[in-house]
């Protein structure tokens, strides 16, 4: 028996189509409305489903900064290994997208990608948020303090979880200061 190329390529993309186990996900909620003057400044990265640049970071902290042309000025840094490690800085632009409640940005690291990123959650006092993507490979919990209460994390985890994330996943971040 002779098959044509055309037919074992069908075949094959037939198999690969139906054979994985896709995943789909509710659409993230994100928070109806986000006072951009009050979330600007310094927050500390408390747990995260890191990226390749941060899997070790220790002591990191993501500040805000609203420019006068309406993006926002990022720097994230931490140090890298340990709490005495070499820091490491970054600065990506946010763009806040127009749809009114300030919830829904482009974090751009690199012209001209704009990754996802949503906040998901963040409490009245604007002292707790997570930050989450649709495609539920990342996500972070952030505050303005280095430290939350164990109630408060566990909280935040259970809130992630229900997105669809894996808590297996995530990380604590450690935030050593003297």
């Amino acid at each position: 028996m002779k098959y044509s190329k055309k037919k074992l390529l069908v075949c094959l993309f037939g198999f690969l189509l139906f054979s994985h186990k896709a995943v789909a996900f509710h659409p993230l909620n994100p928070v109806p409305h986000v006072d951009l003057e009050r979330f600007m400044g310094p927050w500390y990265v408390i747990a995260s489903i890191p990226t390749f640049i941060d899997r070790e970071s220790f002591n990191a902290i993501e500040s805000y900064e609203l420019d006068k042309d309406g993006t926002v000025s990022t720097t994230f840094t931490f140090r890298k290994g340990s709490e005495n490690g070499p820091k490491r800085t970054y600065r990506p632009r946010g763009f806040v997208k127009p749809d009114g409640s300030n919830a829904l940005w482009g974090m751009q690291f690199i012209w001209p990608i704009k990754a996802d990123y949503q906040i998901v959650y963040l409490d009245e006092d604007y002292t707790k948020v997570i930050v989450a993507r649709e495609k539920r490979d990342l996500v972070w919990i952030m505050a303005r303090t280095p430290h939350i209460s164990e109630d408060e994390y566990q909280d935040l985890v259970r809130r992630i979880v229900e997105m669809g994330y894996s808590k297996s996943e995530l990380r604590l971040t450690p935030q050593v200061w003297d």
